[in-house]
């Protein structure tokens, strides 16, 4: 990112920048920084988009090999076209004697290192990742948008709203906008509105049962598990993300033992640093052996259901009585 501004500083730009990776917030943001200062306002002539699959690789090529009109440059986005994990044999040639006035931008999801165009936007420096910031960047990012709203909010308000939130930044966005909305005149965001108004993702709910099962609290446990069921989340996806955390606690408990570091770890699973930190307290409530043997008879009760066995609801409440029991 730091890359794109110093570009748009400068004035001087590459002819292709790829912008990938999971935070679609942030991914809109800076593609839209690039557009807007490589294209004149209302400057349809030298703007082309393309998005999705079945795009014309000789119709981009040819505008590509085009002269930009009373301007710059000619500027070419393309969106969610696949092209990082799979590049059309003309494109990934073509990528390597692109005019000098012609910019690509690419925006994509996801990229394979070995794509042809990974490899040249690597070449040109501006393969630009860009995941969920830490912690102190989200604070901070929240924060401005707080007191430009008139608003404060309280240390533990902001846990909790992360913790209930951090999906994503558009998730973030769309909650912080809704708890503005709902203190009205108040200046202070408590703990109380965020509970009131934020919806916990099913992540946050799974972390407050794996919490519950450490303390042996099995109607808490419980609790949580039919919340889950009413709002209909499959009983084999709830068990699949609790293994899945515990699968995280097992990583991140071995990491920590070799002396890794929290942001190491958090690059390791592809999670936030934050929830590697709040990983690493749940994980001191279990041994390494509740770890392993819960792991095996989650793939156990698994293979039940999938065999027809066990039923899948069973499955689940045999978990949460074996480990949240006294």
């Amino acid at each position: 990112m730091r890359r794109i501004d110093e570009d748009i500083k400068s004035g001087q730009f590459k002819n292709i920048y790829l912008i990938f990776g999971e935070e679609a917030y942030l991914k809109l943001q800076y593609k839209n920084k690039l557009v807007k200062a490589l294209v004149n306002d209302g400057d349809t002539m030298n703007f082309s988009k393309y998005e999705d699959s079945g795009i014309n690789v000789a119709q981009v090529i040819d505008q590509a090999e085009t002269m930009p009109f009373f301007a710059d440059h000619r500027v070419i986005l393309i969106e969610n076209s696949g092209f990082a994990k799979k590049t059309p044999e003309d494109l990934g040639e073509y990528l390597g004697s692109i005019p000098e006035a012609t910019t690509f931008i690419f925006v994509e999801k996801d990229v394979d290192k070995r794509s042809k165009l990974y490899k040249a936007a690597k070449a040109a420096g501006r393969e630009i990742e860009i995941n969920m910031p830490d912690e102190r960047t989200l604070a901070t990012w929240v924060g401005a948008k707080i007191k430009e709203a008139g608003k404060q909010m309280k240390r533990d308000a902001w846990s909790e709203f992360l913790m209930r939130t951090h999906e994503s930044m558009d998730n973030m966005d769309r909650e912080l906008e809704k708890l503005i909305t709902y203190v009205g005149d108040r200046n202070q965001i408590t703990l109380e509105d965020v509970r009131a108004i934020c919806i916990a993702q099913v992540e946050t709910k799974i972390f407050d049962m794996i919490n519950a099962i450490s303390a042996k609290d099995m109607p808490k446990t419980m609790d949580l598990y039919e919340d889950m069921l009413s709002a209909k989340e499959p009983p084999m996806r709830i068990l699949y993300m609790i293994v899945r955390q515990f699968r995280q606690m097992k990583v991140i408990k071995e990491c920590s033992n070799h002396g890794e570091n929290v942001g190491t770890i958090a690059r390791k699973v592809g999670s936030p640093d934050f929830a590697v930190k709040r990983t690493m307290q749940l994980a001191k409530n279990f041994t390494d052996r509740d770890i392993l043997d819960l792991l095996e008879d989650a793939a156990d009760f698994e293979t039940q259901v999938k065999t027809g066995r066990l039923d899948e609801n069973l499955a689940v409440e045999m978990i949460i009585m074996k480990y949240a029991g006294h």
